[in-house]
């Protein structure tokens, strides 16, 4: 098997370029950006169909747009996930563990704090993608490549918001 595949950490390089010819084929072949947000509230859509039924999903403006369907977006969030998952077993860095050693040294290894902290900010993280018409992805990959305004705004208030945030919460003081 190709060694570099167990690499532990892989060169931020090889992988903005890999990221590059992929959204590359993302255009060429959909022509549409590449995105993981709209992948998540695809599954999002799905799971309350079969909680509430089509239906009711079906009526709702957001899913009109935006189907509630497995497409290639969805796949590419699939696929990412499993790639990872694969990734970190060949390197032998997988691990399932309910708090990071960063967060434990921080706030203590219980792991309901972790949790509630972790749901609350992917509630809003998905508020924010789907109020900011995309996610860091959309925004940092395909977006910027496109000279978006909006997006250069976006990915410099990821950062802003991203530092701050760690800076608050690990006590870390420039």
């Amino acid at each position: 098997m190709l060694e570099w595949l167990k690499i532990d950490i892989w060169s931020p390089y090889v992988v903005g370029v890999g990221i590059g010819v992929l959204s590359w084929f993302s255009f060429l072949l959909s022509d549409s950006p590449l995105s993981c947000s709209t992948g998540i509230s695809q599954t999002s859509g799905m799971v309350e169909k079969v909680l509430r039924g089509k239906e009711a999903v079906s009526q709702k403006e957001y899913y009109k747009k935006f189907p509630a369907v497995v497409d290639w977006k969805w796949m590419l969030l699939l696929g990412v996930c499993i790639g990872a998952a694969i990734s970190s077993y060949l390197s032998g860095s997988f691990n399932l563990r309910w708090v990071s050693p960063l967060w434990a040294s921080a706030f203590g290894s219980a792991p309901l704090p972790r949790l509630i902290t972790a749901l609350i900010g992917g509630i809003l993280m998905g508020f924010g993608s789907r109020w900011a018409n995309g996610c860091t992805s959309g925004h940092g990959i395909s977006g910027t490549m496109q000279l978006s305004v909006a997006s250069w705004l976006s990915v410099v208030f990821f950062f802003v918001g991203g530092i701050t945030c760690a800076m608050f919460i690990y006590h870390v003081v420039a």
